[in-house]
């Protein structure tokens, strides 16, 4: 089998066979097809799309490039979740323990944040004592015992994804559905995951801006997903201003800890409960949607979700107070109020800006190499469609810095406010079951 061959197919608007994907990964991983013969493959990708057993096969042809997890020796079905990313994006924090409190299993691999999107791991670090670094079996023995566990990414997982995005980034080949559905679904599923969910953002601050490409990009990851046997279900929700009011490490873990009291943002509320009744559907856990939201409600009313959090902190060595004592969360030495500069409703807010200015805060890292401040972050006062009085507060900077001036000044470039009112965005566009 030839690379011209397969490359001159593609070009030509023509399906590849199962055997000709499996080539092109393999001898690709392995560096025995160069750089220029992938983009051009990539490229001809871009422009001629795949059907949906090209795509299925692609998606496992890089699972099969490296190492998978074998999750077989946990009880039950195993249920992930993936956000296409976003910021203020708690949504993690909240759902292990929630769904996990009805009895779905929750191991969940997650990973370090990098520029303004913040990573899981690194807001559960905020919590003095916890830790991710474990092996397998003990996992999977927490996973059985508790019905969660959240350790960090490992082992040579899906390196063929690793190196093609990396190709694609600098050939203008990221924007394709095809190669998109593919990476991502290839790391869920080489994490062992018997179903997935899957948050797929959309709006200003989400990678695809129109709800049209991220109802494609949601409906190509759910046909892969349940070509290759895993239950699959999709979420298209909102990113045109940040997710709930936190940004930043340890303020997130705080918001977690509202939401599962129920006295959390109602747009956080909102999602975890939509995404946590597939979660709990796909985990046998009811029967219906409707079923397994009034489950999840039930269990924030009664207190099982909290106390799920708090064994889930405490089994991987942190500290359970933090439940009732937030003050033992790390705290920024200043607070400082971004007054209003004159009276309207908040018409917009730029959440990718947003995030950036948390991230030079140093809630979030610039490079691979930065240390991540888990103390500062902002509390959003106003979102999009709240009434503001000149003065008063759209956002509290929790900061380890006096002199932020040129904080301020990026956050107020990107919160709009005008004189008339408007309406709040949808949070949840669409579901795709």
């Amino acid at each position: 089998m030839r690379m011209y061959d397969v490359i001159t197919k593609k070009r030509d608007g023509k399906a590849l066979t199962k055997e000709e994907i499996d080539f092109f990964i393999e001898e690709y991983t392995q560096g025995n097809i160069p750089d220029y013969q992938a983009s051009a493959l990539c490229m001809a990708i871009f422009f001629q799309d795949m059907t949906e057993e090209e795509r299925a096969n692609l998606t496992m042809a890089m699972v099969n490039s490296g190492d998978t997890i074998d999750l077989s020796s946990i009880e039950g079905i195993k249920v992930d979740k993936h956000s296409t990313g976003g910021v203020g994006d708690t949504t993690t924090l909240v759902l292990a323990p929630l769904v996990a409190s009805l009895g779905v299993p929750v191991a969940k691999m997650s990973g370090r944040g990098l520029g303004h999107t913040g990573g899981t791991i690194d807001k559960l670090e905020s919590v003095s004592g916890f830790h991710v670094e474990m092996d397998k079996d003990e996992f999977i023995e927490l996973v059985n015992q508790n019905k969660v566990s959240v350790i960090g990414q490992s082992g040579n997982l899906t390196p063929a994804d690793k190196k093609l995005y990396g190709l694609r980034d600098v050939t203008a080949t990221v924007n394709s559905i095809p190669l998109i559905a593919s990476s991502i679904m290839s790391k869920k599923i080489a994490a062992g995951a018997d179903a997935i969910v899957l948050d797929v953002k959309t709006g200003a601050g989400a990678f695809m801006k129109t709800e049209d490409e991220s109802e494609e990009l949601a409906k190509a990851m759910v046909s892969i997903g349940n070509q290759v046997g895993r239950r699959t279900m999709a979420v298209i929700s909102d990113m045109n201003q940040p997710l709930g009011h936190a940004i930043g490490n340890a303020l997130e873990v705080q918001e977690a800890i509202d939401t599962l009291k129920g006295e959390g943002p109602d747009d956080l509320t909102e999602l975890c409960l939509t995404l946590g009744s597939q979660m709990a559907v796909l985990g046998n856990q009811a029967q219906t949607l409707d079923e397994a939201r009034s489950k999840l409600e039930q269990n924030i009313r009664n207190g099982n979700a909290l106390e799920k959090f708090r064994t889930f902190l405490e089994s991987q060595g942190g500290d359970g107070q933090v439940v009732e004592k937030p003050e033992l969360l790390p705290h920024a030495k200043y607070k400082i109020e971004l007054p209003a500069r004159e009276s309207g409703y908040v018409s917009g807010m730029t959440a990718d800006e947003i995030g950036k200015a948390a991230m030079h805060l140093g809630a979030g890292r610039a490079t691979k190499e930065s240390e991540i401040d888990l103390a500062v972050g902002l509390m959003l006062n106003k979102k999009i469609g709240d009434y503001a009085e000149a003065g008063e507060s759209l956002v509290t900077i929790h900061s380890n810095q006096e002199n932020i001036e040129e904080i301020k000044e990026t956050l107020y470039k990107n919160i709009q406010i005008q004189k008339d009112s408007v309406n709040k965005p949808k949070l949840v566009r669409k579901i795709i079951e």
